[in-house]
């Protein structure tokens, strides 16, 4: 695995330190609760509400966030499909905004083509797509055409395993895996074979286990606690437990409700590999963090005498 990526003029030193990924929805129908759009809103709600994208991003800028990951489709449990033409009319604006006004690396969660395309000519730097180059068969060339990197997500999501109940939210139960962690891994060295395919250096790739997609409560949680050994793949590794419903299914909390669990989660996670956590509420997961990153890669960033 090589040592370090560039990202935007950003470095990126695996194994120095856990890097944080902040989350900016920009949809009415978000499991978290946290989308920032309503249904069927005016252009000058729409204008409001990029503004306080902003300032949301900016915050979490402030407060330890090295990727804002923007998403204009939910991809929830049971969610409803979006155009890309809607996506991109979502997410396009805020990509420009952030661009404009933030020294941070933009990530564009999308597995479009042509969403993906219009962010990246708008700044967007990374590319996050949660199925792994299986959705869309041209967006792995777009990603090789703008050379940028780019976050391969395992998914076995199906609406026939989708269980979901009021107050916990939706989880997949029943998907059938001969061997979690070796159909794992397999599953994702396909997605990294389509990319060296279409000439994406291994350099600019990062795994994704899926936490949450496709995956059992009890699968999520082995998966977490044996992220090691999709570490051993030799990629950079993201984890994104944050609010997940495999958290609220073992505490028996909703979705605004998952903080300590999520802070758990993204502490295991870390010993066990994680270089990048992608998580909601970055102001707490930073201190979260930090300690762990003290406590795991003897890394301090303050030191009081």
């Amino acid at each position: 695995m090589n040592s370090s990526l560039t990202i935007n003029g950003h470095d990126l030193t695996w194994g120095s330190k856990t890097y944080i990924m902040g989350i900016l929805n920009l949809t009415p129908d978000s499991f978290s609760g946290d989308g920032l759009i309503a249904r069927n809103q005016t252009s000058e709600q729409f204008e409001l509400n990029l503004s306080t994208a902003l300032a949301k991003a900016r915050d979490m800028a402030d407060h330890g966030a090295d990727i804002i990951d923007i998403g204009g489709e939910s991809t929830r449990p049971g969610a409803q499909m979006i155009s890309a033409d809607e996506e991109m009319e979502r997410v396009v604006p805020l990509v420009d905004l952030l661009a404009s006004n933030l020294d941070v690396i933009i990530s564009i969660d999308t597995y479009k083509a042509s969403v993906a395309q219009a962010a990246i000519q708008h700044g967007a730097t990374l590319v996050n797509d949660v199925w792994g180059f299986h959705a869309d068969p041209e967006l792995v060339h777009i990603v090789a055409k703008y050379a940028v990197p780019v976050i391969l997500m395992h998914n076995r999501s199906s609406w026939a395993h989708a269980e979901i109940k009021e107050k916990l939210g939706g989880r997949y139960v029943g998907i059938p895996y001969e061997n979690l962690l070796l159909d794992v891994k397999r599953e994702l060295m396909e997605s990294v074979e389509i990319a060296r395919s279409a000439g994406i250096p291994d350099e600019r790739i990062i795994l994704d286990p899926g936490i949450g997609f496709g995956k059992s409560v009890e699968q999520n949680l082995e998966l977490v606690n044996r992220l090691g050994e999709i570490r051993s793949l030799g990629f950079p590794i993201l984890l994104g437990p944050s609010r997940k419903s495999f958290i609220g299914y073992t505490l028996n909390d909703p979705p605004d409700q998952r903080l300590e669990g999520t802070a758990a989660a993204i502490a295991i996670g870390i010993a066990r590999g994680a270089d990048i956590v992608r998580v909601h509420d970055v102001t707490f997961m930073n201190k979260v963090v930090l300690m762990t990153d003290a406590l795991v890669r003897h890394h301090r960033v303050v030191d009081i005498h």
